[in-house]
């Protein structure tokens, strides 16, 4: 198992942790990686482009000349697309662009996805972000103490005033899991993704997020 240090919000060095290799290090999947980056990007697409082609666009149904004799190029319609006016060619219409992954793809995906910052030494521990107050000078403050300037922060639970802290800088990024556990049931509530994960250079995990995410991946 590979163990990395733990750091509190100063940056300084405070614990040590094993991960768990069926989570942290696993063979690497590019080609699972690189299907739920395209999945989540074609699924975020609306599809609702819509344009007319000739067939659509009102009137044109009059040949504006004769056919020979004009000394212009014959033509059919005014609603031609080479006319303005005219319609689209190849017009685009309302479509779905989901695509669908396996739960065990998606899995493999993630694991995938955080084996590679665990391998480039990119992936940051802290014991736990604690902010009094919605403050976002106190999370530019962590993460450079941190030296994770553009970063995925992933913690056990929406940490609302780190979410709001956080808002306003454009390379920082927050995401929650954690597992609820009712009676025989659980339930997991989960925000972490593979293209968050790979957009961002450094991702920062508060020490019982790591738990939630070997418990749910292992």
């Amino acid at each position: 198992m590979a163990k990395v240090a733990v750091y509190n919000i100063e940056g300084k060095e405070v614990d040590k942790l094993e991960l768990n290799d069926a989570v942290f290090g696993v063979e690497i999947n590019e080609h699972l990686v690189h299907m739920a980056v395209v999945a989540q990007l074609a699924n975020k697409r609306q599809g609702t482009q819509s344009a007319k082609t000739r067939s659509e666009v009102s009137g044109g149904g009059r040949k504006p000349w004769r056919q020979k004799g004009t000394g212009h190029a014959r033509q059919g319609s005014t609603r031609s697309p080479q006319w303005t006016g005219g319609g689209v060619v190849f017009a685009p219409k309302p479509r779905d662009y989901s695509m669908k992954m396996n739960k065990r793809e998606k899995a493999l995906a993630i694991k995938s996805a955080l084996t590679a910052k665990v391998n480039d030494n990119k992936l940051v521990v802290v014991d736990k972000i604690d902010l009094a107050e919605i403050k976002t000078k106190s999370v530019v403050s962590m993460l450079g103490n941190l030296k994770a300037e553009k970063a995925l922060i992933v913690t056990n639970g929406i940490n609302n005033n780190l979410v709001i802290s956080a808002n306003n800088i454009p390379t920082v990024r927050t995401s929650s899991i954690e597992v609820l556990k009712n009676e025989d049931k659980r339930e997991v509530r989960s925000t972490i993704n593979v293209y968050d994960i790979m957009k961002y250079d450094t991702l920062v995990v508060t020490k019982d997020a790591v738990a939630a995410i070997e418990e749910v991946y292992a």
